[in-house]
């Protein structure tokens, strides 16, 4: 049986082709650092879910864009909390933007074969670049933000997530004033972050010393407009969107109310504890693959050693006859 025609969408063209013309690279189902695991689980750092597709039609390449992700909950499922309205604007109109702006941005360039991650870590700080940074990282965040809330959340994690709060920030209780006061002192837009820190320097072009046991804490971060613990090489567990958007309708200037409310009634630490997970098996390969290499090249160094042998032809002239 003959499988049906695919269309395949650009901004520009809607080319008609059949699976067999495609190629495509699809990456895991599961969710990864954004939500949920599942059942086959890679400890690669996870790409955002998407297919890329690409075909020669008449000398013209049709590649699938970027899309428009739904939070994992009904838009009125957060009431009393965060309205249904502020959903409807600031997933259905603010994060649709940065969706639609990416795709017009990266159109027809090298950056629309990437993934949002490798887009993010691509344009950081690269001047021109620096649009389709801010529109990638802005809709990477808001991915994450929405899969880091579910009705009826709030209260206290557990199991290892809450050992390492209370070894790395002192109790539970001093964490959330830290996320707290991370979240209301950052001027003007920006996010807070709870993330993993397996990395010993904070730079993020320096070379890295490999990583000790006391490197991998957690840490709490903050960044203006839409700069993420990516581009530090952390790996982000948790954020606050603290944009006016997201959350003037319901809280008006009362950004600490809003910042209260998606501690103690939203925040999802289920999904926190998963991505904790994958961050630290992230670790552990990424030393594992150090340790390989390093040994690969201890062992082509041995393979290509010469053993010298020095000979002394001096006669020893103590000798009498």
């Amino acid at each position: 049986m003959v499988a049906p025609p695919v269309a395949v969408a650009t901004a520009a063209t809607t080319a008609l082709v059949t699976p067999s013309s495609l190629t495509c690279a699809l990456v895991p189902s599961w969710q990864g650092l954004r939500g949920s695991l599942g059942p086959a689980r890679s400890l690669q750092w996870p790409k955002k879910q998407q297919r890329q597709c690409r075909r020669k039609a008449g000398g013209t390449s049709v590649t699938a864009q970027f899309e428009l992700k739904p939070p994992p909950y009904p838009l009125d499922a957060l009431e009393p909390h965060m309205s249904k309205e502020t959903l409807e604007y600031h997933w259905g109109k603010h994060h649709r933007g940065y969706v639609d702006n990416l795709n017009k941005l990266i159109a027809g360039t090298e950056l629309d074969e990437l993934s949002l991650e490798d887009i993010i870590l691509a344009t950081h700080n690269k001047g021109d670049l620096l649009p389709p940074f801010n529109q990638a990282a802005q809709i990477w965040n808001h991915d994450f933000f929405w899969e880091s809330m579910k009705p009826d959340g709030g209260g206290k994690p557990s199991g290892e997530l809450l050992e390492l709060i209370n070894r790395d920030f002192g109790s539970f209780e001093r964490f959330i004033e830290d996320l707290r006061s991370a979240a209301a002192t950052q001027f003007g837009s920006g996010w807070a972050w709870l993330a993993y820190k397996a990395n010993r320097l904070d730079v993020g072009n320096a070379v890295n010393p490999k990583p000790s046991d006391e490197d991998k804490r957690l840490v709490v971060v903050k960044g203006p407009n839409a700069v993420n613990p990516l581009i530090w090489d952390f790996s982000p567990l948790l954020t606050i969107d603290v944009w006016e958007h997201a959350y003037y309708l319901d809280f008006q200037n009362r950004r600490a109310d809003y910042i209260s409310i998606f501690l103690e009634k939203l925040v999802s630490w289920e999904a926190v504890s998963s991505r904790l997970e994958i961050a630290k098996a992230r670790a552990a390969e990424r030393e594992e693959e150090e340790e390989r290499k390093k040994r690969e090249e201890e062992e082509k160094t041995s393979d290509g050693e010469v053993e010298e042998i020095y000979v002394d032809n001096k006669s020893d002239d103590s000798e009498t006859e």
